[in-house]
């Protein structure tokens, strides 16, 4: 049986761009964001015990990388998207992320994300000491896309 190591360091990114595919579009969002030459293993939302924020973290090219994400991708010149990622702290245990992407104002991407760490953290009856946030929003050209995640490493 084959057991993964538990991801010890995380950061938060985002990025916006355009393409002159939905693929492109996202690929060239993903490069903006810091994970562009990675493999992306999609997870689904909490930290791991003890993880360290690590702002200036670099993931070796090619990595299978565990994260955390958001994305939107239009066709729509004019609109705007965005999308946003938080993480919620606690005081004593494990951590929680949240992903959220819209059409719409990063403010309201920002905000919607917020509100998920809160009533996440609610529900398990946790004290949530701090909120970490990434977001971004893009005014699509001609095919356009807006990406936040939170890669975890180890």
């Amino acid at each position: 049986m084959l057991v993964l190591p538990t991801p010890k360091k995380y950061f938060l990114t985002a990025g916006a761009a355009e393409g002159h595919s939905e693929l492109n579009a996202f690929d060239n969002a993903l490069l903006k964001a810091r994970v562009g030459n990675v493999n992306l293993i999609k997870v689904s939302s909490i930290l791991p015990p003890e993880a360290v924020f690590d702002a200036e973290l670099v993931i070796p090219f090619g990595s299978l990388v565990p994260i955390a994400y958001a994305c939107i991708i239009s066709e729509h010149p004019g609109e705007i998207i965005s999308a946003a990622v938080a993480t919620g702290i606690s005081e004593d245990s494990f951590g929680v992320i949240m992903e959220y992407s819209c059409h719409g104002s990063k403010d309201q991407a920002e905000a919607a994300v917020i509100k998920m760490v809160e009533e996440a953290f609610a529900t398990r009856g946790m004290n949530l000491r701090e909120i970490k946030l990434a977001a971004v929003e893009h005014t699509v050209t001609k095919i356009g896309c807006a990406f936040a995640a939170v890669p975890l490493w180890y």
